[in-house]
């Protein structure tokens, strides 16, 4: 029930007083059909073919004057009213069907918008933590469930009104008749209970499946090259069949529960209906026309009341739905990095003198007594290249992001120009910082649109300065259509040396005071190598470059290199002075590369 109420008040927050005129538009709709139903007696009455009183009966005993009306004027007169209940009252409910689908979809887009807002806006150790196809999921196809849940709450509200206002016109009608087919309804739904408890388990089984769907899908995609060249097609093919399998069998138990619930209502109700007249006549002694109105209003109510049952069962299917919605948004403002700020607001960092890490201590699960940095002091000058290098493991991309503000060190402070960097300088640096990562990533588009996409404003000529920097115009030029050409999922349509240039020059087109560089030329042959390394050195004295280098030779002017092991650092020095230091990391690393070439 928490759940729901909290999509009731998400549901007001997104439509606000929508949601009370909509509430008003049911209200109208009851008592229009409680009025067509309160003329059958009149119009019965007045066609001659029954002879019905109305006096004695509450309501229409006020409407006895009608009888009094010849039926050349009066029948007349009572179908013109009834078409015109009718036509109202369809109008009425057409405008709601539409209104209500109208909060639907925009719910579904406010709870999309607001679920990606909060991610966007989460801390890198939440994303570390987390698996990016239950992201996916939660923000696609539970997002979804939610929105329909949130719509059956809503049919759920539309067909209580309804039937609150028919039974209260039944009350007034015939007090203990209708008291006797409530107490047959409750007991009725007492008994049905049953189906909204399966309805929950089937929700939650719903809920499992999905993500393990779109979990199992994305890493196939994922690793779709591995999967080929070790001939996995078979086994995928396996799993696939065996998930779809479980997914098919639980829409059809669904289907069936719904059937069964939906069955087991309507012959309770023809039973119940069969009791209601005999108990009627036979106790009661209720009048024909009052029992002919009781038997129409409860005719009417009982569909709904099917309804409302069938409402509920989707609102239980998708309630966990709603918890991983929720839960999500919750763990994402308990991650919430910074509260954001407008584009313009935010001022690059024009590094004068340089960025000090001074006593920086870091791990990723505080219960490991083990640090992935420990006790860094580094100072890195503004202008110069630093070079970091070290065995796999060693710290070196934990500490790069560190340096991108994304990790947060547990304790140690991280300098800028002199002064501490806080959470309201992050987005200032980040703002003057272009990262190069080693495996380069560019969105499924156009080369000019992965280039814009870090600046807007760039002109062509920006864009072929940048490309000749990075040692990427000529192929770029020789593509089929240029700077248009579609690259394909992840650049896929590019070699992995055009993709790790193409992200470079978009680096370098953004005109950063800080170059971050993770081994940015792992991929590309000796000679466009040279050329880059020349091209980066010429930066030297305009930038401040920072480096991951595995192969030690593209480090060989750069002005400080940095040897980690274990989060710690154990030689800092010039490249020329590390490689003079004989039983040394260092020295073992560049006699190991060494001969690995030779």
């Amino acid at each position: 029930m928490k759940t729901i109420i909290y999509f009731l008040k998400q549901i007001h927050a997104f439509s606000g007083k929508i949601v009370y005129i909509n509430l008003l538009a049911m209200t109208g709709i009851g008592l229009l059909e409680g009025a067509a139903v309160l003329l059958l007696i009149p119009l019965i009455s007045i066609s001659g073919i029954i002879d019905m009183s109305v006096k004695g009966i509450p309501l229409l005993d006020k409407l006895s004057f009608i009888e009094e009306i010849p039926p050349s004027v009066g029948l007349p007169a009572i179908l013109i009213f009834y078409v015109l209940l009718v036509i109202g009252q369809s109008l009425v409910r057409r405008q709601l069907t539409v209104k209500n689908t109208r909060i639907q979809m925009g719910f579904l887009r406010y709870m999309q918008v607001k679920t990606y807002q909060l991610l966007l806006h989460a801390n890198w150790q939440f994303f570390i933590k987390q698996r990016k196809s239950d992201l996916v999921n939660i923000l696609t196809a539970e997002i979804g469930r939610s929105s329909l849940g949130a719509y059956s709450v809503l049919q759920f509200i539309a067909s209580t009104v309804f039937s609150a206002i028919q039974i209260g016109l039944a009350f007034i009608l015939s007090p203990s008749i209708t008291a006797f087919v409530l107490l047959c309804g409750a007991v009725l739904i007492f008994f049905n209970r049953k189906f909204l408890k399966r309805s929950l388990a089937l929700g939650k089984r719903d809920y499992e499946l999905g993500r393990e769907y779109i979990g199992g899908v994305t890493d196939q995609m994922n690793g779709i090259k591995d999967i080929k060249s070790n001939t996995l097609e078979a086994s995928r093919m396996i799993w696939f069949r065996s998930i779809t399998k479980s997914m098919e069998d639980q829409q059809v138990n669904y289907k069936r529960l719904k059937a069964t619930s939906q069955l087991y209502y309507k012959v309770a109700s023809a039973v119940l209906i069969a009791v209601f007249i005999y108990f009627a006549l036979m106790m009661f002694q209720a009048q024909a026309a009052q029992l002919l109105l009781v038997v129409a209003i409860f005719s009417r109510i009982w569909p709904t009341v099917a309804g409302i049952q069938a409402s509920l069962e989707q609102i239980a299917t998708t309630v966990p739905s709603f918890k991983a919605v929720i839960a999500l948004q919750n763990d994402c403002r308990s991650a919430k990095e910074f509260e954001m700020i407008n584009e313009e607001d935010i001022v690059k960092i024009k590094l004068q003198h340089g960025i000090d890490l001074n006593h920086i201590y870091f791990r990723y699960d505080k219960n490991e007594h083990k640090y992935a940095l420990d006790d860094i002091n580094i100072a890195i000058p503004a202008n110069r290249m630093t070079a970091f290098v070290g065995r796999s493991g060693a710290g070196k991309s934990t500490l790069i992001d560190m340096l991108l503000g994304l990790n947060k060190p547990e304790t140690g402070q991280i300098i800028i120009d002199g002064e501490p960097l806080t959470h309201t300088q992050l987005l200032s640096l980040r703002k003057s910082i272009s990262y190069v990562p080693q495996d380069p990533f560019v969105f499924n588009t156009s080369i000019r649109e992965n280039l814009l996409l870090v600046v807007p404003e760039a002109n062509e000529s920006d864009m072929w300065e940048a490309l000749r920097f990075s040692s990427a115009a000529e192929f770029v030029r020789n593509l089929p259509d240029g700077l248009d050409t579609l690259i394909g999922d992840r650049g896929i349509k590019l070699s992995g040396g055009e993709r790790q240039r193409l992200v470079l020059a978009r680096a370098i087109l953004r005109k950063p005071s800080i170059l971050v560089l993770d081994e940015a030329t792992s991929a590309l042959d000796s000679e466009t190598e040279a050329i880059i390394q020349k091209a980066l050195d010429s930066l030297k004295g305009k930038m401040t470059i920072i480096v991951i280098a595995h192969r030690l030779s593209t480090i060989q002017n750069a002005d400080q290199v940095v040897v980690l092991d274990e989060g710690k650092v154990i030689q800092r020095g010039g490249f020329n002075e590390l490689a003079k230091r004989k039983e040394s990391t260092f020295y073992d690393l560049l006699n190991r590369q060494a001969q690995a070439f030779n």
